[in-house]
């Protein structure tokens, strides 16, 4: 077994649903608009902005917001090889990877973020706060595919919450 470090994790999850529905589901503003976020915005290299329902490219931007929070992540995509893998930039230093691997009628989901600072802070907000998102975000997608609910809170507004994204595991 590899060690263990505040450097990057990996998040697993088999999923029932076919391979280009999660491709789908992590590779178009519609897909992923569907479980993740509130609003997603791709640009193309040259600033065109994708339709809702045409897959990301190697080179794109991206523009994500959430339900209850005001914040948003802004990136570029860089890798999309339009069948079983997308990279792309995360939490200003990090690389997201998502791979997809098909397992008879079950897909393997797997996330690695890499890049990690390991400062104090930084382990506490990219380490942990990533860590836990992701756990919960793949887990709603698992739920959203396989039984058709969202589990995250998009009725209630949390943003004024003190420490909201620490202590709600649906956010």
């Amino acid at each position: 077994m590899s060690s263990l470090g505040f450097e990057s994790f990996t998040k697993k999850i088999y999923i029932n649903a076919s391979l280009e529905k999660l491709y789908w589901c992590w590779a178009t503003q519609e897909g992923i608009c569907s479980w993740f976020l509130r609003e997603a915005v791709y640009m193309t290299k040259t600033g065109i902005t994708r339709e809702s329902d045409q897959n990301i490219e190697q080179g794109d931007l991206y523009t994500w917001r959430w339900h209850n929070w005001d914040g948003e992540e802004k990136g570029k995509i860089l890798r999309a090889n339009g069948r079983d893998l997308i990279e792309f930039t995360f939490a200003e230093f990090c690389r997201v990877t998502v791979d997809l691997k098909s397992e008879g009628n079950q897909v393997l989901v797997t996330l690695t973020q890499t890049n990690i600072p390991t400062d104090e802070k930084n382990k506490m907000n990219i380490y942990v706060g990533c860590s836990n998102g992701w756990t919960f975000w793949l887990a709603n997608l698992k739920a959203y595919l396989e039984h058709g609910i969202l589990l995250h809170e998009t009725k209630k507004d949390l943003r004024d919450v003190p420490l909201a994204t620490f202590q709600f595991v649906n956010i």
